[in-house]
């Protein structure tokens, strides 16, 4: 792993970062951090976005959990195997390979390559490779991914033809 890649010594320190499922209790605390402009500039229409994180409630191909640190929530992620839903960008991806969308919460802010990693950790003891597909643009993103171990690995377009970054980490 490149240096640069290392997550920031302070990020996390002494933090205990946990994966709870997402419940109904949940939609309020995800409604605001929708509307929180550093997530809705990239989870466009919070709206809608809410609907589909509430119907995927009941979706068995859908895993939802909301990311606590030290018992607080900080952030929300879905993790799928990246065959189940239409997904062009990722089609070159092995047969077992999970998928990972999240945002975090303003309570989240600095804590991204921390949870990550530990939320990566948790998922390669099961899959072979994880991947994520974050618009070009969210630098954040990008940066936090790479703290926490994945590679980029070139560009793709997702089924709306938007551009996605691929990044994938390994067991």
């Amino acid at each position: 792993m490149a240096e640069d890649q290392q997550p920031d010594a302070s990020e996390g320190a002494g933090v205990t970062y946990d994966f709870r499922p997402v419940a109904h209790g949940d939609m309020i605390l995800l409604a605001r951090w929708l509307r929180e402009p550093v997530v809705a500039a990239w989870w466009r229409d919070p709206v809608r976005q809410l609907a589909e994180i509430q119907q995927d409630l009941a979706n068995p191909q859908m895993e939802q959990v909301i990311v606590t640190a030290d018992g607080d929530p900080i952030a929300y992620a879905q993790v799928y195997e990246v065959h189940a839903f239409d997904a062009p960008h990722l089609a070159a991806q092995p047969q077992g390979a999970l998928a990972i969308d999240c945002f975090a919460g303003p309570e989240g802010l600095g804590h991204g390559k921390a949870w990550l990693r530990e939320l990566g950790d948790r998922l390669l003891s099961g899959a072979f490779v994880i991947v994520v597909d974050p618009e070009p643009g969210n630098m954040r993103a990008v940066a936090a991914y790479q703290g926490a171990g994945f590679t980029d690995r070139g560009m793709g377009n997702d089924a709306q033809g938007n551009p996605a970054r691929i990044m994938t980490r390994h067991r």
